[in-house]
């Protein structure tokens, strides 16, 4: 890494919700509120954007885990806002606490694991899978 990460480091992320942040996007029978997927991926984000703060080049993170507890409904042209905090860095391991409000209350709380990776070597593992099936 660059610069290090260490606990305590924090960072924050809004989203102004779209029509498109629907949970009807994923299933015509859910209410038309914020959808929890677009929760956890603006949590991954916010984490994601504060790691790669301090990467070196070549280096990347990835997601391993994520315990995302969806609290109170949010109503489409709020705004979100997510903070993340770094809890534990275990080598190339980081864990975050994420907490997430709309405009009148909490709305989201999560723990999310990220691990640091270097970009060609995973690349190429992936390539290897992918051609397990569809030989090229």
């Amino acid at each position: 890494m660059s610069t290090e990460l260490t606990v305590g480091m924090k960072r924050e992320l809004k989203l102004k919700t779209r029509p498109e942040h629907s949970a009807k996007r994923f299933f015509h029978n859910l209410p038309d509120v914020f959808a929890t997927p677009f929760l956890g991926g603006l949590m991954e984000q916010v984490c994601a954007e504060l790691i790669d703060e301090h990467l070196e080049p070549g280096m990347q993170s990835v997601g391993m885990a994520m315990n995302l507890k969806h609290l109170a409904p949010t109503p489409l042209g709020m705004e979100v806002t997510v903070i993340a905090e770094v809890t534990a860095v275990e080598g190339r391991k980081l864990t975050f606490a994420l907490e997430a409000f709309d405009e009148v209350e909490k709305i989201g709380e999560a723990t999310h694991e990220r691990f640091i990776i270097k970009a060609d070597k995973f690349n190429v593992r992936v390539l290897e899978k992918a051609q397990k099936i569809s030989p090229s």
